[in-house]
This record gives C-alpha cells, sequence and structure tokens, in this order.
C-alpha cells in the first residue's frame, strides 16, 4: 500500500473561527456579542478563511515534494500526438497542367457557434496530375492479353471479358502516366450489358498496377451498375502508381478485374462492352496532420557552460514525427545537434541536447564534479558567443483533432483550380498530453520494471508509450509459437453523428504496428519475440422484429440499431461501456435485455443472431450463442430492426 501522506495541519474554517471567539472570551470577556452581525466577527471570519487557505497550502508541500522526487528520477510528461487524416482536393474541372498543392496548405473543419475550427495541414505537397486513357487492353482469365486500342478508337464494340465471363477476367484501362494519389474518373459508354450480374453488387475489383503486382484501389461511385450501362466510375488511386509495359504499351494502368462471387451473388452471364470510354483527372488525395509547423526559431547565444536551458516560444512540441534538431553556429557554419532520451551514454565530443516536449526545454549537455575533483563532461559544450536555432519543429496536436469522416470541409489555403476538400475517413492518433495526475499513476510502474517487458502488463503498458493513440491493447502467449508473445493492439476511431463504427477504423496502420514492435523489441526479454496484430474481429448480425408502445416507429428502429451498435463495440460497448471484453462471448439473452431497454419498445417479439465476417461479408447460420476466440473482439455488422406500431 501506499505511505500515508502526513495532515500537517487538519483545522478547517469552522474549528478556526470557533477557536478565536474562544480566544476571545479569555482575552476580552466585555465582548459579549458574538453573533454573525457583529462586525468583530465577520473580521475573525475573514481571517480564518485566509488560515484556512494557507493551510491548504501547507498541506501540499508534501506532494510538492514527491513531484519534485519523479522529476528528479526523469519522469516527465508524455507531449500530445497530431491526428492525421487524408483528404481528397477536388478540382473544379479537369486541368491541362499539373496543380500543385504545396506542403502546409490548410484545411479546416467548419466553424460552429460553440466550437472554434479545428485546422489541419498537409505534410508533403500533392501535383495533381492530368491524365487521359491512351490504351485499352483485355485480359483473360488464362492470362492471355489482347490490345483492344484500336478497335476502341473506330468506335466498335469491344468485350470487357470472355464471351462467357470468369473470374480473373479483366480489363486494362492504360493511362497517358502514372498519377500516384490522384483521383481519375473513368467515363464509359456500353452499349450491351452485362446479362445476370446485379448492377447494385457486381463481382469487380477496381486495382492499379504499383511496379510489383496489382493494389485494390477504392471508388467513390460507380454509375456504371459494374460496366452494365453509360456512367462513370471515381478511382482513387494508391500512392506508389507507377506506370509500366503491357502489351507493347507503356502507360499508368488501372484495371477492372471479374472476382468470384458471394453465395447467393449473382454473375456474369454475358460480357459488357465498352464503345466510348475516356479518362481525366479530378482530385488528389494527401495526408493531413493537426499540427503547426515553427521553422527557424533563435533560442538565444551561448555562454560556453554547462547545463544551459532555453524554452522554445510555443508549447508543447510535438514528437511523433521527425526529431527535433538545433543547430549552433561555430563561426564558420552550422553543426548539428540531436534530440537523446538522456546523457548518460553521452561522451564529452557527443552534440546532444535533451527535449522536454511538454515544457519545451531544450537543456544541453551537464558537466559532473567526479570525486578526483575533475569535472566530467556528459556532451560537448556549445562554444561562448554561438547562435542557437531550432531548425524546425511541431506544435498542437490532441484530442480535438480526431474529427468525424466528413467534417473537413473547409479550404484556407488559397488553390487555384480546388473547388472542395472532405476527409472520407475520420482523422485518428490525436491524443491530450499526459497530465500529472496521469504522470504520477504511471511513475510507480515505470520504476518497478525498469522499461523492460517481462509480464503481459508490462508489454502492454510499454505499447501504449510507444503509441499513445491507441484504444487498447491486450498481450496474450502466442498459441503458434512457444515463448512468443501476441499483442493486440486496437486504434482509437471517431464516429459522426448518425455514423457507425466501421471495420476500416479498426485496422491499425503500418506506422503504428512499426512503432510498438520497435519499441518492444529492444525491451523484452532475451529469447522471446513479440508479435504485434490487430485483433480477430468477430461480427454480429442481429435480425430483431420489435414492436413499438405508442411512440414513432422511425425513432424506435434508430435508437435500437443504436443500442445494439453501442453495446456490440469493441471500443465502448460492453455491460461497463469500456469495450467488449477479448474472449467474451455474445449471449442471446443480453441482446434481448439491451433492446427491451429501448426507449419506446413494447414487445421485443423475434430475435435471430448471426456470425458475420466483417471483412468478406460471409455470414453464418443462425446460432444462440458466438462464442469468441481469446484474441477476438466483436464488431457489430448490418444489423437488421423492423419495428411496427402498437396494435
Amino acid at each position: 500500500m501506499a505511505l500515508p501522506a502526513p495532515n500537517l495541519d487538519d483545522r478547517r474554517f469552522q474549528q478556526l473561527v470557533d477557536e478565536a471567539k474562544r480566544y476571545v472570551r479569555n482575552r476580552c470577556p466585555e465582548w459579549t456579542d458574538h453573533n454573525v452581525s457583529d462586525p468583530g466577527v465577520t473580521l475573525i471570519e475573514t481571517f480564518a478563511q485566509m488560515v484556512d487557505q494557507l493551510v491548504y497550502r501547507l498541506n501540499r508541500v508534501p506532494e510538492r515534494n514527491y513531484l519534485a522526487f519523479l522529476d528528479l528520477l526523469g519522469v516527465r510528461l508524455f507531449p500530445p500526438t497530431a491526428a492525421k487524416a487524408d483528404v481528397t482536393f477536388w478540382l473544379s474541372a479537369p486541368q491541362a497542367e499539373v496543380v500543385l498543392l504545396p506542403a502546409g496548405t490548410e484545411v479546416a473543419t467548419a466553424r460552429a457557434e460553440t466550437a472554434e475550427a479545428v485546422v489541419f495541414a498537409t505534410i508533403e505537397p500533392l501535383p495533381i496530375v492530368p491524365t487521359e486513357l491512351t490504351a485499352l487492353v483485355t485480359k483473360s482469365a488464362a492470362g492471355e492479353h489482347t490490345d483492344r486500342t484500336k478497335d476502341l478508337v473506330a468506335d466498335q464494340d469491344v468485350r470487357c471479358f470472355q464471351t462467357t465471363p470468369a473470374p480473373g477476367d479483366a480489363t486494362l484501362f492504360g493511362l497517358s502516366v502514372a498519377a500516384p494519389r490522384c483521383v481519375v474518373v473513368l467515363r464509359l459508354d456500353s452499349q450491351v450489358e452485362g446479362i445476370g450480374v446485379d448492377p447494385r453488387q457486381p463481382p469487380l475489383v477496381w486495382e492499379a498496377w504499383d511496379g510489383h503486382g496489382w493494389t485494390v484501389c477504392e471508388t467513390d461511385e460507380d454509375s456504371t451498375g459494374g460496366l452494365n450501362r453509360p456512367g462513370e466510375v471515381v478511382v482513387h488511386l494508391p500512392a506508389s502508381h507507377t506506370e509500366s509495359a503491357i502489351s507493347g504499351t507503356r502507360a499508368g494502368w488501372v484495371r477492372c478485374r471479374v472476382t468470384e462471387p458471394d453465395a447467393g451473388q449473382p454473375f456474369y452471364a454475358e460480357s459488357p462492352t465498352i464503345r466510348v470510354a475516356e479518362a481525366f483527372t479530378l482530385g488528389g488525395t494527401t495526408t493531413v496532420e493537426h499540427a503547426e509547423t515553427v521553422p527557424d526559431v533563435p533560442l538565444g547565444q551561448s555562454q560556453g557552460v554547462p547545463g544551459q536551458k532555453f524554452t522554445l516560444p510555443r508549447t508543447p512540441v510535438l514528437t511523433d514525427g521527425e526529431p527535433v534538431t538545433v543547430l549552433v553556429s561555430d563561426g564558420e557554419g552550422w553543426q548539428q545537434w540531436i534530440a537523446v532520451e538522456h546523457f548518460g551514454e553521452s561522451g564529452p565530443h557527443d552534440r546532444h541536447i535533451v527535449l522536454d516536449a511538454t515544457l519545451g526545454e531544450v537543456r544541453f549537455p551537464p558537466a559532473v564534479r567526479e570525486p578526483n575533483g575533475e569535472p566530467r563532461h556528459y556532451g560537448a559544450v556549445p562554444p561562448k558567443g554561438a547562435t542557437i536555432l531550432v531548425e524546425r519543429y511541431r506544435t498542437g496536436g490532441g484530442r480535438v483533432g480526431n474529427v468525424a469522416r466528413g467534417s473537413i470541409s473547409v479550404l484556407r489555403s488559397s488553390v487555384p483550380y480546388v473547388s472542395a476538400v472532405v476527409n472520407r475517413e475520420a482523422a485518428r492518433g490525436g491524443v491530450d498530453g499526459e497530465t500529472v495526475a496521469e504522470a504520477r499513476e504511471r511513475a510507480p510502474q515505470q520504476l518497478r520494471v525498469q522499461d523492460r517487458a517481462v509480464t503481459a502488463s508490462d508489454h502492454e503498458r510499454i505499447a501504449h508509450e510507444a503509441a499513445p493513440s491507441l484504444a487498447r491493447v491486450r498481450c496474450l502467449p502466442s498459441s503458434d509459437e512457444p515463448g512468443a508473445a501476441r499483442i493486440l493492439v486496437v486504434p482509437s476511431a471517431t464516429t459522426g453523428v448518425g455514423d457507425y463504427l466501421r471495420i476500416e477504423q479498426l485496422i491499425p496502420s503500418d506506422e503504428v504496428l512499426a512503432a510498438v514492435a520497435e519499441r518492444l523489441d529492444a525491451r523484452r526479454l532475451l529469447g522471446t519475440r513479440a508479435i504485434v496484430t490487430p485483433p480477430r474481429y468477430q461480427g454480429i448480425t442481429v435480425v430483431a422484429r420489435l414492436r413499438a408502445a405508442d411512440a414513432e416507429v422511425d425513432h424506435v428502429r434508430t435508437s435500437a440499431q443504436d443500442a445494439l451498435h453501442g453495446y456490440l463495440n469493441p471500443l465502448t460497448g460492453g455491460a461497463g461501456g469500456t469495450g467488449w471484453e477479448f474472449g467474451r462471448a455474445v449471449q442471446y439473452g443480453e441482446i434481448f435485455a439491451v433492446l427491451q431497454r429501448v426507449a419506446g419498445v413494447g414487445v421485443v417479439e423475434e430475435i435471430l443472431l448471426f456470425p458475420a465476417n466483417p471483412l468478406t461479408g460471409v455470414r453464418g447460420g443462425r446460432v444462440d450463442r458466438v462464442d469468441l476466440t481469446p484474441d477476438a473482439l466483436v464488431f457489430s455488422y448490418q444489423h437488421q430492426v423492423t419495428v411496427v406500431g402498437a396494435s
């Protein structure tokens, strides 16, 4: 148990007043009116209030000493991290020249009456490259390529696939140049429909060539209904899109490939055809972050002594990107000083600094006097009179940057030909800076394990430190590899009003996985291996029939959907609202209870429970209980709620 902190003075306001009145009776017996209306009593209460405040501050001394002790041990508050999002910049019309969006282009959320706009900035330049269609090639499932460019130029009908389409057939569209991170619109005019396919759910996938293979592309809309009618397909090309030679033609290739149909999904009975096809670029997508870059910040001049400190003008400093570097002028040029975690391993000539990101302090190496009287330098000392400059650093960040999908809609910087911006996915990764109370809770654990991953809780704590944006972390023994630890990481996710959590939001980025793996690899025990992966998500589909009790049917249906998505939620679900427990089964009875508690529900007439795969969409048979493996979490997948009015 924790050692009890001493209470240096436990007297309170009323006790001080009563004690003063007792002194009055002893020292001044002629003062007999001790009511609150007496001016003398008013003075007593005033001074008692002031003494009470002094006693409160006095009792804060043990806490101050504790925090000073933590500071001596090197416990520092974690700085905030910046939220990031992919934002699409839409052009007002296709352009003949490259539209370049420079790094630092600002976008923001719309300002509301009760909230300020949240500002983001692009991380790197985005060239929106103009393209056009220069080639058309068809490919059979057997791998045979046929160049149909001349047929297309001659206004002939070109079959997209074989006469009887098969999975693996594809139509390849050759763009004039590669267009990485651009949004390309393919405008098609089909004369013969692909008979048999469902236009709302065609067995097609759009892919782009990245130099090593075909990468699946996201599509915004497909008004062709699976190449069944004239329309447009909006394709978001990946950053790895590059040119290649196919059938003797070099181009930036995009293809539409026939996939294996899912169970019950209609398939092509006849190949669709294309008579007219054209392509053009209508936008581009790049990453923005909720941070501001401050360049060329002068700190002052060196005094030529060890242990110098300088303070940055704007805090806190974000450390989740490129490391902060300090430039020191020696009269002939600029020398670079790099940030390290501590000076314990620095030699006398190492140009190192330590950065306190929360306070914005830049500390230069100290010198410690040895027992023999000689000073020991833990790093080089900038010469006297040298100018000290921070090359650049980032500030901002915080949880406020985790805005929902579609929230970023305002272009703050002036960019020609850009008509609109939008984030197609929610921003994530923003975390507030650590508070003093949180550091007090963390410090004993940090001192206990000495930054080593031994137990499961050690692995989880270190993973959280490596990626503060993670919502949940769970460490389990690996069933496939003895002696290995499997660390399951779940990123935080934000949903907008009327929006539900999507499976894509629960997949951690490669950067997060790499950061956690690197931190654990440096702290794991010899002979063990840390495997960092997302958990397995078990989809749950609830089909329910409810009867409303004198309430609006649509409102009850929406409330029931919200209740199901809220309860079967890996981040905020479960009985306690802190996230569904790993490996906990889903029971029929608890779903019944959740729906029965919905306002406006009179009777829960029927509930059907189905397991589902949220990645493939395949749904299993009806069950009364869905068991989860220890590495699995639930995920709400396409609940279907029917509500009938009260009879």
